[in-house]
């Protein structure tokens, strides 16, 4: 596994994260495209609790287990749980992005990592590998889901007017 490149990826993509937000309203935040999509908002604030609940936590769980439960995790049910769509973007994202800051401080104090030590669980064997590299490529997908709000938003605000012209999505 190439952990520079994850971590250098891991780290650029909270600025990504942060692009794709910005200028965002709170109003415009609150909007699904369809009523079981997720808002910005649900994703920023999705982000942040998988950021300290998830994967950070599984990860430090699989390379230090003693004494320590596995973290049971709710993403889909926290999403009404801890009302997600009545935060503030950029309270929510300034969190977010100072937890993945801890994340990043956290990552690099390891040093020299056996990524191969595993956890075996009734929902199968995962390596601390799998959990580094899952959380970066988790990332990408919450990303993606920005990039297609970004495009809703944007054919909300041109009302009738086409945007076929500028590609097919």
């Amino acid at each position: 596994m190439d952990t520079k490149s994850l971590l250098s990826q891991f780290r650029h993509n909270a600025e990504r994260i942060r692009a794709l937000v910005s200028g965002i309203s709170n109003e415009d935040a609150r909007l699904r495209p369809t009523p079981e999509a997720w808002s910005v908002l649900e994703v920023v604030n999705h982000l942040l609790d998988e950021e300290i609940h998830d994967f950070r936590s599984h990860l430090d769980f699989i390379l230090n287990p003693e004494g320590k439960a596995w973290e049971l995790i709710d993403p889909q049910g926290w999403i009404t749980e801890r009302n997600y769509n009545q935060r503030d973007l950029a309270q929510s994202l300034e969190q977010f992005l100072a937890e993945r800051a801890k994340s990043i401080q956290w990552l690099e104090s390891l040093g020299a990592v056996d990524w191969e030590i595993s956890y075996a669980s009734k929902w199968g064997t995962m390596k601390a590998g799998d959990m580094f590299a899952s959380w970066v490529a988790h990332d990408g997908l919450h990303m993606r889901q920005l990039v297609e709000l970004q495009r809703f938003l944007t054919e909300r605000a041109a009302g009738d007017f086409d945007t076929s012209y500028a590609g097919d999505w």
